[in-house]
């Protein structure tokens, strides 16, 4: 096999017969779309060549083909993405409390609203409102997201994005909130016990205004976690951690409300598990 141009492979074959003649292969086009090609026969000798287009498939929810940026390792790619402007994304997905989630839009953009706190607790101090995507487990990851916090101003206003998700005792999160201290603005663990801090980097605040849209980014390549506010140059946070493998990737807050949208995550293949339904058991409430 030898790669001729963009697209493009060329194929030695054997003498082509009539019926190989006749052959349609269906590939998929870089753009995502089907299209069918007929074997040409280039000579009557013993060899022929032809030309077949390349495919790059996504079978993933919401998925196409994208170009990677920069700043995404090689060999990831694209494995999920939602703009929430399909009512059905929301079948993918496991919540601590369904009632408080809802599509939305706001700026001009679609996107998944955490309208209230959630009617759930854990029996360790953690996180209310979660939305799991349950479809998926990632292990290293790069995950891209637009957030929009909604709720008054105070020093632990936060949203959050969850990843590394075992089950409801054991997870990671990233918490962006106003105003930094032990139990806000930081990246936390929730290890069968109350989160736990285990960032070793972070900044004064992450500064919401109000009805403002920010960019985020987390990545987590072997036990090395690294948080983006904003400034895409560098992290404002960084931690590492291996106390759990792959897991299910999560937004949500602790106690507040905003939106989610433009949600992109890379991952290396594959990217899909079983669904299982129902990752959130009711326990006992923390005392």
């Amino acid at each position: 096999m030898e790669l001729q141009e963009p697209g493009q492979v060329r194929v030695q074959i054997g003498r082509i017969t009539d019926h190989e003649r006749r052959q349609v292969l269906h590939t998929n086009e870089p753009r995502g779309r089907m299209r069918s090609v007929m074997i040409r026969e280039r000579s009557r000798t013993r060899r022929a060549i032809a030309v077949l287009p390349i495919v790059v498939a996504f079978f993933t929810t919401g998925a196409a083909a994208a170009e990677r940026p920069d700043y995404v390792p090689k060999g990831f790619l694209l494995q999920w993405q939602a703009d929430f402007t399909d009512k059905n994304v929301l079948e993918e997905f496991d919540f601590t409390d369904a009632g408080a989630w809802r599509l939305s839009m706001a700026k001009g953009k679609p996107a998944l609203e955490l309208s209230r706190n959630s009617r759930y607790q854990y029996k360790v101090r953690s996180p209310s409102s979660i939305a799991w995507l349950a479809t998926r487990k990632f292990g290293d990851f790069v995950l891209e997201a637009e957030l929009l916090q909604t709720g008054r101003e105070y020093g632990h206003r936060d949203l959050c994005v969850f990843f590394g998700f075992q089950d409801p005792g054991h997870y990671y999160y990233a918490h962006f909130a106003s105003k930094t201290d032990r139990e806000a603005n930081q990246v936390f663990i929730v290890n069968e016990k109350p989160f736990t801090k285990i960032s070793r980097k972070t900044t004064e605040g992450s500064k919401w205004g109000q009805d403002k849209w920010h960019y985020v980014r987390v990545q987590r390549i072997g036990e090395r976690i690294s948080v983006w506010f904003d400034d895409k140059a560098a992290p404002v946070m960084l931690a590492e951690d291996k106390s759990f493998g792959a897991g299910h990737i999560g937004f949500g807050s602790y106690n507040d409300a905003g939106m989610f949208t433009n949600v992109r995550i890379w991952a290396p293949p594959p990217g899909k598990v079983e669904r299982k339904r129902n990752l959130f058991t009711r326990e006992p409430k923390a005392r």
